[in-house]
């Protein structure tokens, strides 16, 4: 199993961190030990001072591909769930000011905290589902599928063209504006329309 996010997918956050609105998907990724279960805690790492919290939309994969067309990438998911890209802020701008990957920002031990996965047939429209992140009862984080830059079938179709689906792995499609840093003591509940998916502490 692998995790391959996606950076830059809604133009609001773009904006809030002063990065362009990108022509083709931003894309990085994270390894199978980045993954948090079952709503346990996150330990905040020593080695960063600010770890910011990213709310996003998760695809499941279902079965092998490559090279997909956009018009099949649908046949390619059948799960939705919701995921929290932690990102080492500072460590991140250090990296980018001198051109190095993100990777120690990114891919550190549990930073894609996961929930349970609902069936996407059970939304009317994949692209109208609302989503957010409150920390301590307060929403930090809000956005809907409709505010996407590059589409679950647009995502899945780029990917595939370079990187081989399997089932299994996991799509970070992209977090709204609104990311901010975390503090140990923080309880972070995650939203898609009402149902809570995510209910965890930073400790």
């Amino acid at each position: 199993m692998k995790i391959i996010a996606v950076g830059r997918n809604y133009a609001e956050h773009a904006k809030e961190l002063n990065n362009p609105v990108p022509e083709n998907p931003v894309i990085f990724m994270k390894p199978d030990t980045a993954v948090l279960k079952d709503n346990k805690p996150f330990y905040h790492p020593d080695f960063s001072q600010d770890i910011h919290h990213e709310i996003e939309i998760v695809l499941k994969i279902s079965k092998e591909g490559k090279h997909i067309a956009s018009r099949f990438a649908g046949n390619y998911f059948e799960d939705i769930g919701l995921g929290v890209d932690f990102t080492a802020r500072d460590i991140q701008k250090n990296h980018k000011e001198k051109g190095l990957p993100w990777e120690l920002a990114k891919a550190f031990d549990n930073s894609a905290p996961i929930s349970r996965f609902i069936p996407k047939n059970s939304f009317e429209s994949i692209y109208n589902i609302n989503f957010r992140l409150d920390i301590n009862g307060t929403t930090a984080q809000q956005g809907n599928t409709k505010q996407l830059l590059f589409s679950f079938e647009d995502l899945i179709a780029f990917i595939s063209q370079y990187i081989t689906l399997k089932k299994g792995d996991l799509i970070f499609t992209g977090t709204p504006a609104g990311v901010g840093k975390i503090a140990i003591g923080d309880k972070l509940t995650g939203y898609i329309e009402n149902e809570k998916l995510l209910d965890f502490e930073i400790k």
